[in-house]
């Protein structure tokens, strides 16, 4: 068993347990993809017929708004799923883009091999599931945070909660993700070296 695969096997023990016959059966469709830098898994327009686990690397999702700009909507790290969720699961166009930001190693499934994995098993099935609840929670905190959030305490949040991201993404990404400009993340990341940042203010 190569190092992805038992880092896949022990994600997935973390959440749902997996034993060796389920595993063997899921893991049988799944293949290894690898991005180099600025690789794009998907873009807009496309069907998206591929669900991924992040093995290695980090990954961008972003959409294009009225004025031709790129908005970053949110990054994948190592260890989670990724995939653009409305047209994998609709099998229409994707109004998202997702770009690796370094060089990725993926594992992915396409989605009729998903669909006959989750009729196979029903161990598979709960993972699917258990996994569709954790992204729909994800998708309305985020929605929440946007709405309710300073600038500032999305940060510290993300410095909290993701400082790979911090480390890893383009300044100009992180500016988009957090809905600010890029001189206002300098000013933010000034402030918060001088110890000065406040969740109180934008």
């Amino acid at each position: 068993m190569t190092k992805s695969t038992e880092n896949f096997r022990h994600f997935l023990n973390q959440v749902v347990p997996l034993h060796e016959h389920d595993f063997t059966i899921g893991f049988q469709y799944f293949h290894e993809r690898r991005l180099t830098k600025g690789e794009h898994f998907i873009e807009a327009g496309e069907v998206c017929k591929q669900l991924a686990f992040v093995n290695s690397g980090m990954l961008r999702t972003y959409f294009v708004d009225d004025n031709a700009e790129e908005v970053t909507y949110c990054f994948c790290t190592e260890n989670h799923f990724e995939t653009s969720f409305k047209s994998f699961i609709q099998q229409k166009p994707s109004t998202l883009s997702i770009q690796s930001l370094e060089d990725t190693n993926l594992l992915v499934i396409n989605f009729q091999d998903l669909q006959q994995l989750y009729w196979k098993s029903k161990t598979w099935e709960r993972i699917g599931r258990v996994f569709s609840e954790k992204e729909y929670l994800k998708m309305e905190e985020h929605a929440s945070n946007v709405k309710n959030e300073t600038a500032s305490a999305k940060y510290l949040r993300l410095m909290t909660d993701h400082p790979q991201i911090i480390q890893k993404a383009p300044l100009n990404y992180i500016a988009s993700y957090l809905g600010i400009t890029p001189r206002h993340l300098s000013r933010l990341r000034g402030e918060l070296n001088s110890g000065h940042l406040s969740t109180a203010k934008n």
